[in-house]
């Protein structure tokens, strides 16, 4: 496995992937991946336009890749209900092709999904045979990106559902939180949706584990994310508590901060399946959080 490529390396996720194979850290743990001399490529928006399908065809002309780990994703949930075409040519149709992709090389694939392909009405944490119901084009195109991989069916191939995912790179509910937390006295954050938050650079540590381990006949689901649960309120009152902002929180309700798109309630996913086929040792939401605002 010499030619990796990683899309939407701009991104939350494609960023840490980054961070994490040029460190130190990356050389002493993965000794054994690396005997196998890996040369990523971080594919950009600048060179891997995923709003133009015959860009997308351009850019793999000639190329051959050993393994691919889409990052890439349209991710504005609320956006998206305006930008349904976008949203599923990003979401959904650039992954039918990497799936194409990957069958025709007999490459690795790895593709990072969402908990928005539930409906959030769950009572107990949603397993990977769960039925999807997701209430929003974000999460229906996502949706429809996981079902054209599993109708190509390419060997070797990982979708990962994830949920509330942060970072220390790009745009997030962490950085949105200290930037108004600076800002103002108090502020009123959702507590009736719950879920876990997901450290990307966990995660990407945990696909860069399973990368080289990977040796499935058809494509498998798996759920990762930080462990315990919170709401977006205990979410935010962490944020400020563990970065010593002053900042006051008060719990309001979904109906009193409305958006576009229809949020799930409910986001908790069970990683027992991950973490036993793959003996992955998955940290506290807390402890992560701790560990992002350190790198801010």
């Amino acid at each position: 496995m010499r030619n990796i490529l990683i899309t939407g390396a701009n991104g939350q996720l494609g960023c840490e992937l980054r961070a994490l194979v040029e460190s130190e850290e990356f050389k002493i743990n993965n000794s054994r991946f690396l005997t196998l001399n890996p040369q990523f490529t971080f594919a950009t928006r600048e060179a891997l336009d995923l709003s133009n399908l015959c860009a997308i065809e351009r850019f793999f002309e000639g190329k051959t890749f050993d393994a691919i780990i889409n990052c890439a994703a349209y991710t504005a949930v609320d956006k998206a209900e305006s930008e349904r075409e976008l949203a599923d040519t990003i979401n959904h149709r650039f992954v039918s092709m990497l799936a194409k992709i990957a069958k025709r090389d007999n490459a690795k694939l790895i593709h990072i999904s969402t908990d928005y392909v539930f409906d959030g009405k769950n009572n107990r944490p949603y397993i990977e045979s769960d039925p999807t119901n997701p209430q929003g084009v974000y999460g229906q195109t996502k949706r429809d990106g996981e079902n054209a991989i599993l109708a190509v069916s390419p060997e070797n191939t990982i979708i990962i559902r994830t949920s509330w995912v942060y970072s220390s790179f790009g745009n997030n509910f962490v950085k949105t939180m200290l930037r108004l937390g600076k800002e103002r006295e108090s502020l009123g954050v959702i507590f009736d949706q719950v879920g876990t938050p997901t450290y990307a650079r966990d995660l990407a540590r945990t696909i860069l584990d399973i990368l080289p381990e990977m040796n499935n006949s058809k494509p498998e689901i798996y759920h990762y994310s930080n462990e315990g649960v919170a709401s977006w309120y205990d979410f935010a009152k962490a944020i400020f508590e563990i970065s010593g902002v002053g900042c006051l929180v008060d719990p309001i309700t979904t109906d009193q901060y409305p958006t576009p798109a229809t949020r799930p309630h409910f986001s908790l996913l069970n990683k027992n399946k991950i973490k036993s086929e793959y003996n992955i040792n998955i940290p506290y939401w807390r402890d992560s959080l701790a560990n992002c605002l350190k790198e801010m």
